[in-house]
């Protein structure tokens, strides 16, 4: 028979046991992180490209990089691009300049989205630790430890919280120390645009205060982790990343391309379409809530809202004007590429891909098709300039597009295994390094590259 204080001992311990799970609930439960509302729109205010107008040395130079999505394998690969970048030095008219101070804009997409905004905060210190900080971290392992974690299941269930946002706290541990937007303000160096897709409409939406007008919030007070979290959220593998909409309400006014194209003053039908893109973020009566998720679906290789900025500048002097871009003579597009293409054994079989496999590779298709579709964006665009020079919005102003990607290997086997590396936030270091060292030799021997350097020589 069971002693009374054997029966009283075994209650106290169920009631510790209850109370200490209902603490665990109650600190797990909590909301997620609300951007803040902008009352007016302001042009001067907020972290915008011409927030960050640096004093190079080079001003009638812009250089300008857009990083891939590809997860490490992205991020390894354009970190390998800013250690040659750095090591490049040039004598112009006397003057030894790193070509990496001279870097006027970056854009990142999902996994290159790390470099680009790490880069931004921390400058030229990346170059000590952010191997050991991040690319040699199994970053992945440890988002799927703390999902699996009976203690985040709470705040899980939370409304508007999902992995991604514990995703995002972890990076915040490693890399981006609670830093926000208003912190990059502050910082030299170039402006950082990190993008995410409205999984609603399909349209991009950039971590700039320009996209945030649209839903006229304020983007000092977001963080970095939050934007790489939402830049990265791999549909099915991480959740979307929920932000408030108050579009409609702060007395916005599309930019002066986006005017000419909705009022037909443009013939440009890509910059009509972005136009009406636009103006549904606006429209927050009926969409209260944005859902975004990773960049790559709208744009992998972070090229458009470039392409869209020398569309715009062309179709509109105004948004020339704004820009600053009338006083250049060169600019340097460097386009870092890490497109993977993984073997499958499906064509030798009878049986088609199972499920998941099927699943994710509808997703991978069609990136890379709209990634090719960019990429001739690009070629288009310089051919339209080489044949009508007075339609030519930058009149005298030299165009030099670089593509650095692992299609380019010269070797087959290390292109084969370089190519084969996955997607995923984890990879072994020897890897992450050999990333590296071929993503500098490709910019070292890129024959525009080198005329580009040629011609900053004779400059005087």
């Amino acid at each position: 028979m069971v002693s009374e204080d054997r029966i009283r001992v075994t209650k106290k311990r169920f009631v510790a046991a209850a109370l200490l799970f209902a603490s665990v609930c109650l600190a797990g439960c909590g909301t997620r992180p609300i951007n803040v509302a902008l009352a007016t729109a302001d042009e001067a205010y907020g972290y915008r490209l011409s927030s960050k107008r640096a004093n190079r040395g080079l001003p009638d130079t812009e250089i300008l990089l857009t990083f891939s999505g590809g997860g490490t394998r992205a991020a390894a690969f354009s970190f390998g691009v800013l250690e040659e970048l750095r090591r490049t030095n040039v004598d112009v008219a006397g003057n030894n300049v790193q070509l990496l101070d001279e870097v006027g804009y970056i854009s990142g997409v999902s996994g290159g989205s790390f470099t680009a905004l790490a880069f931004g905060l921390h400058g030229a210190a990346l170059f000590n630790d952010y191997p050991t900080r991040f690319l040699y971290r199994d970053v992945q392992g440890e988002i799927v430890r703390r999902t699996l974690n009976p203690l985040n299941w709470p705040r899980l269930q939370s409304t508007g919280i999902g992995r991604s946002e514990l995703a995002a706290d972890y990076y915040d541990e490693i890399l981006f120390e609670n830093a926000n937007f208003g912190d990059l303000i502050q910082r030299a160096g170039p402006f950082i645009s990190s993008t995410s897709t409205d999984i609603s409409t399909g349209a991009r939406f950039a971590f700039t205060q320009d996209d945030f007008d649209l839903i006229c919030s304020d983007l000092s007070q977001v963080k970095l982790s939050r934007a790489a979290a939402t830049s990265s959220a791999v549909p099915i593998v991480l959740s979307p990343v929920t932000f408030n909409n108050y579009g409609g309400h702060c007395g916005y006014r599309l930019p002066a391309w986006a005017e000419a194209a909705r009022s037909g003053r443009s013939d440009e039908g890509r910059l009509v379409q972005r136009s009406r893109e636009l103006t549904r973020f606006q429209d927050s009566s009926t969409r209260p809530y944005l859902h975004l998720v990773d960049g790559g679906i709208a744009d992998n290789l972070g090229l458009r809202a470039t392409l869209e900025r020398f569309r715009g500048a062309h179709a509109s002097r105004e948004y020339r004007q704004q820009l600053g871009l009338e006083r250049l003579k060169r600019t340097l597009i460097v386009v870092v590429n890490a497109r993977s293409e993984p073997g499958t054994s499906w064509d030798r079989s009878e049986n088609g891909p199972g499920a998941l496999a099927l699943l994710m590779q509808s997703l991978s298709v069609p990136i890379d098709r709209t990634s090719f579709e960019a990429l001739e964006l690009l070629r288009d665009l310089l051919r339209r300039w080489r044949q009508d020079d007075e339609s030519n919005a930058f009149p005298g102003v030299r165009l030099y597009p670089v593509v650095i990607s692992l299609d380019e290997v010269a070797d087959p086997a290390l292109r084969k295994r370089l190519m084969a590396m996955p997607t995923s936030l984890s990879l072994p270091a020897a890897d992450v390094d050999l990333l590296r060292s071929q993503a500098a030799v490709l910019l070292k021997t890129s024959p525009v590259f080198q005329r580009f350097l040629e011609d900053l020589k004779q400059q005087r």
